[in-house]
């Protein structure tokens, strides 16, 4: 006789937003599966099996989870009444054969994921599919089917995008997108895994036609050197920039999120947010002065800079005031750069490649450099140091000069 049981539960972990993912579990033959459900919510705000007032939208969602246990428990009794058994992967096939047909809507799914990755707080996950779904709709309009995402579809697409002037680097960002939903497809089994357009269509092939940009020692000089009293309106673009070059290329993500309790016995404690590695630094004279600096402003936060000016901000308000400061950092290190007589126009993250192509220019081991910049592999820092390797060659090319 079969024996199943369905239950809606929380995952046992929250996500990085504090949030819990809620899953539709199925237990049979001492076995059991979760299936993610896109519904998430506070912990205490979930019992028995449903939202409670507290939660937005409880009574929609509610309703949302009643459907959706009901389809599963009417998929079970459907195999009782055929006397047909069934492991947990078809019992989940089964579940979502509303969302496997071929003529699935492109949009209707990316619709479905924007809303996900917004509820879990990655605001800017969220706004790169958007883009990417702009983009097809302005190709393609609203009627894309999976089905007719063909490797000639994707070939098109991508003249499509460099005809509006898009680079290779904006293609390609484009494309891994258009790629990770595909593959999101696939793995909810909202449709089939064959055929795979991107099996033939390689997005690897999309090169980023940008340069990267580092300073030498001389023109790090020139900022470091800077007098910013004379120019109070570049006083923080500086101060963040040193702060990033002090502090071994700590990227901008990673100077918004942190905190005074992050500083213990003169050494910088944090997660690096792209690797997850964890790195920790001595606080040398000049980190110090800064961060004295901003110490003194005394702001109701637990954030050493003031990037964000409250502790219980939206991800959707944290997202807007990291674009902005942002934006007016990478134009006041213009202003910076034209001030000292830099022909290049920095950005945030020049201050991280400054940062390695520097220590290699003064002679510090590769091994070291990777260490520094939490890299896990040298491999990773010999790619990295690979496209500002020019100058230095240059330097050892004109020894044929006094041969």
């Amino acid at each position: 006789m079969i024996r199943a049981t369905i239950k809606l539960m929380l995952d046992g972990k929250p996500m990085a937003n504090g949030k819990y993912a809620v899953y539709l579990r199925i237990l049979k033959d001492r076995k059991r599966k979760k299936i993610s459900l896109g519904l998430y919510c506070k912990k205490e705000h979930f019992i028995n099996e449903s939202f409670t007032k507290h939660h937005p939208s409880y009574q929609t969602e509610n309703e949302m989870l009643l459907k959706l246990k009901a389809r599963a428990l009417e998929i079970i009794r459907s195999f009782k009444l055929n006397q047909q058994d069934f492991n947990l992967e078809e019992f989940e096939e089964e579940f979502r054969t509303t969302k496997r047909d071929k003529e699935v809507n492109v949009m209707d799914f990316f619709n479905e994921i924007i809303d996900e990755t917004t509820r879990a707080g990655n605001i800017g996950t969220a706004q790169a599919y958007k883009d990417t779904r702009d983009s097809i709709i302005k190709y393609k309009g609203k009627g894309v089917k999976f089905s007719s995402v063909t490797p000639i579809f994707l070939e098109k697409y991508e003249v499509f995008l460099r005809e509006r002037g898009s680079k290779g680097g904006g293609v390609a960002f484009k494309m891994r997108m258009f790629r990770a939903l595909y593959n999101k497809a696939r793995k909810r089994k909202t449709i089939p895994k064959e055929p795979y357009p991107f099996e033939d269509y390689k997005v690897s092939k999309l090169k980023s036609e940008s340069r990267k940009i580092a300073l030498s020692v001389e023109e790090y000089k020139l900022i470091k050197n800077l007098n910013v009293s004379e120019h109070p309106l570049l006083l923080e673009a500086h101060n963040y920039f040193m702060f990033s070059i002090y502090c071994r290329g700590m990227n901008f993500h990673d100077m918004v999120y942190l905190k005074w309790s992050d500083i213990q016995n003169n050494r910088i404690y944090y997660v690096r947010s792209k690797t997850k590695g964890k790195l920790n630094l001595e606080i040398i004279p000049p980190v110090k002065d800064i961060l004295d600096y901003y110490k003194k402003q005394n702001r109701p936060t637990d954030y050493v800079f003031p990037i964000l000016l409250s502790n219980d901000l939206t991800p959707q308000q944290i997202a807007n005031r990291k674009h902005k400061v942002l934006r007016r950092y990478n134009s006041k290190l213009k202003e910076i750069a034209s001030l000292v007589g830099i022909n290049k126009k920095p950005t945030s993250y020049v201050a991280r490649h400054s940062f390695a192509t520097i220590l290699k220019m003064v002679g510090t081991p590769i091994e070291k450099i990777t260490e520094m910049m939490g890299h896990g592999d040298v491999s990773i820092t010999i790619a990295y140091l690979k496209e500002f390797s020019n100058e230095d060659l240059d330097i050892e090319n004109r020894k044929f000069i006094d041969l």
